[in-house]
């Protein structure tokens, strides 16, 4: 069992155990031993959002590589796509993000790419684990040996033609006022620029990051006010990112929210009619509609799930060779283009769409009506409440009510201190009580 790495990397409220700068300064000593093999010059690329902590814990990172005679290249706000794309373009041996993607500013996070991009293995994850818990003083780099640090110029230039060239260069947004919510966070500066220079009259939301408003009341968790704005300006399309741009939720002409799952149907079909899937059908995780798998059936394309988080889409994906997954969320995973979630690339590839079949989004955009799905987190501080008799017996009491017609899914977050609860089904109060009844057993155990 891993003790500090989540299903996305290390996370917590920045500044206490495990978000500290101590334990910054020692993961990236740990990190950087990983990987380092064979006597040239090692190097690590270090992104991050534009959360207040991210100056703390990146002085940390960069001191623990440098001081095991890493190099060390830093770039600034960046998407986390935008770090994995790095990390391979300038030949780095490890990619480094600081985000607590969607979460609030108070926390923060670290993500790690190899040296293809990829996030890091289970096993790999643990190792670094078991190095932070070791004496590393042995292991430091000579005088001679320590690392250096620099700041990369032009990266986010380099991104932005990376997220260009995903289109054809025929391909010109011209004519498409679009709305981007960019969430005060990493992708404030290249989000409103990439589609500015592919010909849409752009309008930016969530573009004035001051450290602390990173994902509040903006961005892929809260669209009310781009649904508004949508109104306002008589947009075509509203793009909500989240804080790091790794996922998209898009807001049609009337302000009605397309998830992750509309989205990853849209580029099925799209790319199944263009001859571009490599496998018959997508990827996608436990948390996906039923309705999804349902309207890919209808396509003939199959779906295949995962547990929750978009890495283990991606090594699915990898192992089986999909190259269309993701998660409701708005983590959407093309994996000709990227090899994480990358929302202004899925953003695209939907304009590409509307662009292409030259009608409403509200229209390209809805492609099955999503069977009745509940989802309740319920809070808890300690302890393992779903062990205990009283919740796993209401957990088989609800799936018996469901039977065939719909799906269960109960489990603690990765990310936050929650138990995640959700059903769906044909029955939509039956869903509802379902969820309330199993939800009220979790909070009793977990009070």
């Amino acid at each position: 069992m891993r003790k500090f790495f989540g299903t996305d990397g290390i996370r917590g409220q920045a500044n206490k155990y495990p978000m500290t700068a101590e334990m910054a300064l020692k993961v990236g000593m740990a990190a950087g031993l990983v990987f380092k093999n064979g006597g040239h010059r090692h190097r690590v690329v270090i992104g991050k959002d534009t959360r207040l902590s991210g100056y703390m814990l990146e002085t940390a990172l960069v001191a623990g590589f440098t001081s095991v005679g890493m190099d060390v290249f830093l770039l600034g706000p960046m998407p986390t796509p935008a770090v994995a794309m790095l990390t391979r373009s300038l030949r780095t041996d490890l990619g480094v993000m600081i985000s607590a993607s969607h979460n609030p500013f108070q926390d923060n996070g670290i993500k790690f790419f190899g040296p293809d991009g990829f996030k890091l293995s289970d096993e790999i994850e643990k190792t670094i684990e078991d190095m932070v818990e070791s004496d590393m003083t042995p292991l430091l780099a000579g005088t001679r040996e320590l690392g250096r640090a620099k700041r990369i110029d032009g990266a986010q230039q380099r991104y932005i033609e990376f997220a260009k060239r995903t289109l054809p260069r025929e391909m010109s947004l011209e004519g498409l006022r679009v709305v981007i919510d960019c969430a005060n966070g990493a992708a404030y500066k290249v989000a409103p620029e990439a589609l500015w220079e592919l010909g849409a009259d752009v309008i930016s939301m969530g573009v004035s990051p001051d450290g602390y408003n990173i994902n509040e009341d903006c961005g892929s968790t809260s669209t009310d006010a781009l649904s508004r704005k949508v109104h306002e300006v008589r947009a075509d399309i509203g793009i909500a990112l989240d804080g790091d741009a790794d996922r998209v939720i898009i807001v049609d002409e009337n302000g009605t929210v397309i998830d992750g799952d509309q989205l990853m149907a849209v580029v099925a079909q799209s790319w199944q009619a263009h001859d571009r899937l490599s496998a018959p059908g997508i990827v996608a995780t436990v948390m996906s509609n039923l309705g999804l798998e349902r309207y890919l059936q209808d396509l003939g394309l199959g779906l295949a799930r995962t547990k929750v988080g978009d890495r283990y889409v991606v090594e699915h994906m990898r192992a089986n060779g999909y190259n269309v997954g993701g998660e409701q969320s708005g983590h959407i995973v093309l994996s000709d283009f990227a090899t994480t979630g990358d929302g202004l690339i899925a953003a695209l590839q939907v304009l590409a769409c509307v662009k292409d079949q030259d009608r409403p989004v509200s229209e390209v955009c809805k492609r099955f009506e999503p069977v009745p799905q509940i989802l309740k987190n319920v809070r808890y501080k300690g302890g393992l409440p779903l062990e205990q008799d009283q919740v796993k017996s209401a957990i088989e009491d609800g799936e018996a009510r469901l039977g065939t017609s719909g799906r269960l899914v109960i489990r603690a977050s990765g990310t936050e201190p929650l138990i995640r609860v959700m059903a769906e089904g044909d029955d939509a109060d039956l869903v509802k009580q379902v969820v309330n009844d199993i939800a009220g057993v979790v909070a009793s155990a977990a009070a």
